[in-house]
């Protein structure tokens, strides 16, 4: 094991669940709390805890500088993120690895790769992944109704960047692409630096036609059927 002390650069149920995990692979670990936090159960399960700063997230738990210092001071050689918060932060993945310190997720380089979605598929087409037929950017509206049109409706119109479904907006004939379009483009504008629109197929069925299973264990393949037929009576109700 590279590391036997780990700082988790979170809160809550999230730092719990980290914890209980480095406690089955005989780790130590070290949480952090803002003010409102003090109390929480993820600072009473850890081995320690330091007090990061004030309530609100930018003064404490997205503060890299104080998190950096906090495994600093403790002998952590790792930090967890869990999710949120600093967890797809390159900036925070590079400070890291300059202090000397294992972050517990992919690298700085990785998340700049993989952080806008066109970016993410002309990756995963370079290796051959099987992907949903889609658009690179979308340089205007008519470009996207070309682009619609090849592909063929369904569409999905997204937004490059951010997540949690914002920004997106199912195209199911042309005749919705333009109000789509400028509805999409605004909230990319107002929620993310990256304004960037693509589009990607929506069906369902051309989704399941490109992915391949290979089951070799008869009980394997039985629990799929079992499973699969599952799944499409679901979608049929």
């Amino acid at each position: 094991m590279p590391f036997t002390k780990v700082l988790i650069a979170n809160r809550g149920a999230i730092a719990c669940r980290v914890i209980r995990t480095l406690r089955r692979l005989g780790l130590k670990s070290v949480a952090v709390y803002s003010d409102a936090d003090k109390h929480s159960l993820h600072v009473q399960q850890a081995d320690e805890a330091v007090h990061v700063g004030a309530a609100p997230a930018a003064q404490s738990y997205l503060d890299a500088e104080k998190i950096i210092a906090a495994a600093k001071s403790t002998g952590a050689q790792a930090i967890h993120p869990g999710y949120g918060f600093l967890s797809e932060n390159p900036g925070f993945a590079d400070a890291c690895a300059a202090a000397g310190l294992v972050f517990i997720g992919p690298t700085g380089d990785q998340m700049r790769m993989f952080g806008l979605k066109h970016a993410a598929r002309e990756i995963a087409q370079k290796h051959d992944v099987p992907l949903l037929p889609g658009s690179a950017l979308l340089s205007d509206e008519e470009h996207a109704r070309a682009e619609a049109e090849r592909i063929g409706c369904p569409v999905m119109l997204k937004s490059t960047a951010g997540g949690g479904g914002i920004g997106m907006s199912l195209i199911r004939k042309p005749a919705d692409l333009s109000a789509a379009f400028a509805a999409v483009g605004r909230l990319a504008k107002n929620n993310f630096k990256e304004g960037g629109l693509f589009l990607e197929n929506s069906s369902s069925t051309r989704a399941t036609s490109r992915c391949r299973f290979s089951v070799t264990h008869a009980a394997t393949s039985s629990r799929l059927a079992s499973a699969t037929a599952r799944c499409s009576a679901a979608t049929r109700r």
